[in-house]
């Protein structure tokens, strides 16, 4: 028999779970690429409606040429126009490898970064520091596409 849900064309993501259940802590990596600010509004969005904790940790993504500063900005507007509050962190050093250690030394729940485009092929590609972070962390990791 298959599970509930299994086969009925419904999206299913990281943000569903049982009403009962306490809030999540979620750690937001973010570094200014287009993914990471629609991982942003999509962790904002759950938070609005839900009782889980988010951390927002501004990463340096050698990919993008965003300014830290520019992506505090975004982050405090997202947040504001959702009526959320979440403390916002700067990692410095090598993103992947900082976030993987924020995660596991301040007992976060769940990673949510953005990140994976899908090839012509239909497989997925990553960015350096999403793989790193899927690869290298004992905490669950979501990615948002």
């Amino acid at each position: 028999m298959a599970p509930p849900g299994a086969g009925d064309g419904v999206a299913r993501t990281f943000f569903t779970r049982p009403p009962d259940e306490p809030g999540m802590k979620l750690l937001l990596g973010i570094g200014g690429s287009d993914d990471s600010i629609r991982a942003l509004e999509r962790a904002v969005a759950r938070v609005a409606e839900t009782d889980d904790d988010l951390t927002v940790a501004i990463l340096r993504n050698p990919a993008t040429e965003v300014d830290p500063e520019a992506i505090e900005e975004r982050v405090r507007s997202v947040l504001e126009d959702a009526d959320v509050s979440a403390p916002i962190r700067h990692l410095e050093g090598d993103p992947g490898s900082q976030l993987v250690d924020l995660a596991e030394s301040e007992g976060f729940d769940r990673i949510v970064l953005g990140g994976g485009e899908t090839s012509p092929m239909g497989k997925i590609k990553l960015g350096g520091i999403a793989e790193f972070v899927l690869l290298n962390s004992h905490v669950s990791v979501t990615l948002v596409r």
